[in-house]
């Protein structure tokens, strides 16, 4: 989701990369799920956001969008999102004791938290939120080891590649001022790489899709 902002006003002024230091370890949170809280539709998944949720629960993504996940329009595509629910608007995948129940495979953005992504003309780096996160007197800790991904490399890679595929189909779109055409390829979107299960690597599997749509432009 893209965000009209300053960096100067919402960071502490640095960009960091996976090597580098960060004050964003808060401690296992210590019973604090605040950022799971009123998050409105802005918890935006990815196609491996969605994959790991549904093998770790054993529900299909179709299932997970009647409770746990909803679509909306992000940026002029339709993509999937945590949902928030309840009084307390909160995320369907906190439990009882307002824990996480799916923190092994919790989505990207909620990795990161409370650090943010931004893309730059070759690659990607990352700033510290310094107004989301509640926690006082954060420790310092490796970027790397804050997202905690077991295949950085690969993640790295998937990330920046489907950063660029869905501002290629957007760029195409806005040119072209086809309103059909931007719900076809909504709904391709979807199928091919939220709807339609992996049933072996990932990443592999990710690589063959990605290759297809980018025929299709």
């Amino acid at each position: 989701m893209k965000r009209e902002v300053d960096l100067a006003e919402i960071s502490d002024g640095k960009l960091y990369g996976l090597n580098d230091m960060v004050r964003a370890d808060c401690g296992d949170c210590e019973g604090c799920s605040a950022c799971c809280h009123d998050m409105g539709v802005s918890i935006v998944l990815t196609p491996l956001d969605c994959h790991r949720l549904s093998t770790f629960t054993g529900v299909s993504v179709d299932g997970l969008l009647q409770d746990r996940l909803e679509l909306h329009v992000v940026d002029g595509m339709i993509l999937p999102n945590l949902r928030m629910a309840g009084a307390d608007q909160a995320c369907g995948f906190l439990n009882a004791e307002g824990r996480c129940s799916v923190h092994p495979v919790r989505p990207d953005i909620c990795r990161m938290f409370p650090l943010g992504r931004i893309y730059e003309e070759d690659g990607f780096r990352y700033f510290l939120q310094v107004h989301e996160c509640r926690k006082e007197n954060r420790a310092k800790v490796k970027v790397k080891k804050w997202l905690d991904e077991p295949e950085t490399a690969k993640n790295q890679a998937f990330i920046q590649k489907w950063h660029d595929l869905l501002e290629r189909i957007r760029a195409w779109l806005d040119e072209s001022g086809d309103e059909d055409a931007r719900k076809n390829w909504s709904m391709y979107i979807l199928r091919t790489f939220y709807l339609t299960p992996y049933r072996n690597d990932f990443y592999e599997e990710f690589e063959t899709r990605y290759r297809e749509a980018l025929c299709r432009l």
